[in-house]
């Protein structure tokens, strides 16, 4: 028999919030879209003209000729004024003094550094001293230095002499970086490459040495820094390889059980070369692994032989990676298959072997030295408590995720309108619709993720829809179609919002 259709009273729509509450959750993994920005910098520019107002010479010849240009506007104007010249003096002291004896240790502090400071003109560290990374506290105090610096060379200026010239950079790089993103995605059948919360900066400086890149992964942010040259080829493997780990690294922390199951395998990578922290944790060993396995896979000509491929993957499996080749051969299992990556990466996982694993790995002669990481995992723990609380919510857990969010906020070390955002779906979970409101109006206060915001209000609207509130859940669905309109899903649940009001599902009733 079938039940006809009728309009909801308001306390009976109420009582279908449970219902609602299993749509309203909105599935991270599935709705993400890919936050990639390639960029350049101002922070990054006044760091890296007071390294270079200080004898930075690093590749100087092989460097874009904006360098030059640069580094003679900032000589200009300090030998033009004394106070000028007394803040180049006092900084290019603290410069000698803690100058790295290697080049690419001394532009690698200094990039750390600048990924961790307010833009100018405070230029001052982000958060607190105890957050920042190893290397880049060493060098902190280049920062009050710094701030004069900015002051009386007219930094600023020369920043904006040459805007248009730093914009014709990121211009010229944009096809190839994203023909690779393409690629990539492409290759591992990613409809929608994004985790929400996450992103992935790539950095463009001609101020540093063209032959150095330098990445890095704080918390759920990943970067690429690159100063290119006179040449006009980026280093695309460097920004693929921290792609990679952008894409991947969160997919690794969605099987913990799998992963716990290799730590066997640490035993046998004691007296590898590569970096420790790929010894210490088997997520990373797995991650680097399955990453240059895909590189193997993909890297150069698509006719390649064979046999160059599987040197690749000899030399990692000798560097201590040693699943490369596990990973390489489920590659070719995949490549044949349609189902994409996300579906695909827990089988590879939990079908990894680690008995023959580990007797393969044992009977490997390791490499006197390995090829040294592109991605500093600097603060590897930043950014836990939210993705594990995303684990949670997906598993139906609403109390521990909503406790972990809670954690994150108390912290404030992670992004707070993303834990907002988490404690308002573990409300609706618990069919708390005054907490659940509470904290979507709360994220639409602190956060700047265009993906919270128009969520946030698509949701608002649903709940002021469900308390016959008409006229705000209109307020709110036009917000989302106005923050959202880019976003498919956003602007087509917009859109339904303003042609008529939001009704719940009516649970399905058995047949009579």
């Amino acid at each position: 028999m079938r039940i006809p259709e009728v309009r909801l009273t308001l306390r009976f729509r109420l009582a279908l919030v449970l219902a609602w509450a299993g749509m309203i959750a909105m599935p991270l993994a599935a709705q993400n879209t890919s936050a990639v920005t390639l960029d350049t910098s101002e922070t990054l520019f006044s760091i890296l003209a007071g390294m270079n107002a200080c004898g930075y010479d690093a590749e100087l010849a092989a460097s874009d000729p904006l360098r030059m240009q640069v580094r003679a506007e900032i000589a200009k104007n300090v030998k033009a004024s004394a106070a000028a010249n007394d803040a180049s003096q006092t900084l290019c002291q603290f410069y000698t003094d803690h100058q790295a004896s290697d080049n690419g240790r001394n532009l690698a502090q200094y990039v750390s550094l600048a990924l961790y400071t307010t833009p100018p003109p405070e230029l001052s560290i982000k958060g607190k001293d105890t957050d920042l990374p190893p290397d880049a506290s060493g060098v902190a105090g280049f920062l009050p230095f710094l701030q004069k610096f900015y002051t009386e060379a007219g930094l600023h200026a020369i920043w904006m002499t040459h805007r248009a010239a730093y914009a014709e950079l990121t211009q010229r790089y944009h096809e190839p970086v994203s023909k690779m993103l393409f690629d990539t995605e492409v290759y591992l059948k990613l409809p929608s490459a994004g985790y929400l919360g996450h992103s992935f900066t790539v950095y463009l400086d001609p101020l540093g040495a063209p032959g150095q890149t330098n990445a890095r992964n704080y918390g759920a942010d990943y970067f690429v820094v690159i100063s290119p040259g006179k040449e006009t080829s980026l280093k695309m493997e460097q920004v693929r390889h921290t792609y990679l780990h952008y894409l991947l690294d969160p997919m690794a922390l969605k099987y913990p059980d799998s992963i716990k199951r290799l730590d066997p395998l640490l035993e046998t990578v004691k007296n590898a070369p590569m970096d420790a922290s790929f010894k210490s944790s088997s997520s990373l060993l797995a991650t680097e692994s399955l990453i240059r396995a895909i590189e193997a896979r993909t890297s150069g000509s698509s006719k390649a032989p064979e046999a160059e491929r599987q040197q690749a993957v000899q030399e990692s499996m000798e560097q201590g990676y040693i699943l490369t080749q596990y990973f390489y051969d489920a590659l070719l299992r995949f490549e044949k298959d349609n189902a994409g990556f996300r579906n695909a990466y827990g089988v590879m996982l939990a079908s990894i072997d680690v008995g023959k694993e580990k007797k393969t790995a044992e009977q490997i002669q390791f490499a006197g030295q390995a090829d040294p990481e592109v991605l500093r995992l600097a603060q590897p723990m930043q950014g836990k408590l939210l993705v594990t609380a995303e684990q949670r919510l997906s598993a139906g857990d609403a109390a521990t995720a909503q406790k972990l969010a809670q954690e994150a906020l108390d912290a404030k070390n992670e992004d707070s309108g993303r834990a907002l955002f988490i404690m308002a779906q573990a409300a609706t979970m618990e069919r708390d619709m005054d907490g659940a409101k509470k904290y979507f109006e709360q994220t639409l206060g602190v956060s700047h993720e265009p993906k919270l915001v128009a969520w946030s209000h698509i949701y608002l609207g649903r709940i002021f829809d469900l308390q016959e509130e008409r006229e705000a859940a209109l307020d709110h669905y036009r917000a989302a179609l106005s923050t959202g309109s880019a976003m498919p899903e956003v602007k087509a649940a917009a859109e339904r919002g303003i042609q008529k009001p939001y009704e719940p599902p009516v649970p399905a009733q058995p047949q009579q």
